[in-house]
């Protein structure tokens, strides 16, 4: 099964997930020290697929490419791929995939008592009211973001 481009716009880029392909890679069965060095095995014969590790409601999942520095306080950073989970609850204080006004944008939400706002993760960029008038779906929640370091 192919990976399919279901929206492409200026913020970000949607596609489907496929998570019928399996791909068994090698995980190291200790923690990774970021202080001092720890001991390394010569082998190594436990495995992990990150389609069963990242994705927990697979026909509610879906990649999207992000596009723009408005969620890089947040870690979420131009050209990061986000795992989208669609039956997540978009709760107060979660990272979603916001459709509004006809636009798909990544934003946090935060409720100020009746009140909803999508927050960008970067001050250059102003806070979004949401209003009687706009027309907003929150389209999924953020579960993963995987980024390239080189």
């Amino acid at each position: 099964m192919k990976l399919v481009k279901l929206h492409s716009g200026k913020k970000l880029d949607l596609y489907s997930a496929n998570v019928q392909t399996e791909l068994e890679l090698p995980l190291l069965p200790f923690s990774l020290s970021a202080g001092f060095p720890s001991p390394a095995l010569d082998f190594v014969d436990i495995s992990i697929d990150l389609n069963k590790h990242l994705i927990e409601h697979p026909s509610a999942t879906y990649y999207g490419r992000v596009q723009g520095e408005s969620m890089k306080d947040a870690g979420i950073n131009d050209g990061d791929l986000v795992i989208i989970d669609r039956s997540v609850e978009p709760i107060d204080g979660k990272i979603a995939v916001c459709f509004l006004d006809g636009e798909f944008t990544l934003k946090r939400i935060c409720y100020k008592g009746i009140e909803l706002w999508l927050m960008p993760e970067n001050n250059k960029y102003k806070p979004i009211k949401v209003e009687e008038d706009n027309q907003l779906l929150i389209w999924g929640v953020v579960t993963y973001v995987i980024k390239k370091t080189l």
